[in-house]
């Protein structure tokens, strides 16, 4: 299965399903199933962020020391990845000839800059007990046999 490491607490809010969106500097080809990686890093000023810290607590994690790390900590599928641009102080999500916008929360948690992607997630499935795993960058392989 491909994996992808992500920092805390964006990719828990992947995982939790409040965060629907990776934004990456690149696109990819891949859909189908897809590891989320929570990497060793926690962004503590966003986590501090009244609209992030109120979906953390609402979901038991109090304080970012709380955030699992350098672990798999859910899976699910990637089912497109989008291109963005601005429209009118819009962010608008391109692929394929189709177009969407996002949410005032999703534009929050995410990079949005012209030209960047969006990758997006669906379906995704909390681990209950993550699985420790070394991340790396770019898409990588994960052996799913480990859950």
């Amino acid at each position: 299965m491909r994996a992808v490491t992500i920092r805390q607490p964006w990719a828990t809010l992947i995982a939790i399903g409040e965060k629907r969106f990776e934004t990456r500097s690149w696109a990819t080809k891949h859909r189908g199933e897809i590891a989320i990686h929570a990497g060793k890093a926690i962004d503590k000023k966003a986590c501090e962020d009244p609209a992030i810290k109120i979906i953390l607590t609402k979901h038991g994690y109090m304080t970012p020391g709380d955030l699992p790390t350098g672990a798999i900590i859910a899976t699910g599928m990637l089912i497109d990845c989008w291109q963005s641009f601005t429209q009118e102080d819009q962010v608008i999500l391109e692929s394929a000839g189709r177009m969407r916008s996002i949410t005032d929360f999703e534009e929050q948690v995410g990079d949005y800059t012209e030209g960047r992607y969006a990758w997006e997630l669906d379906q995704m499935k909390r681990l209950q007990n993550p699985v420790p795993a070394k991340g790396y960058l770019s898409l990588w392989h994960w052996e799913k046999s480990s859950i």
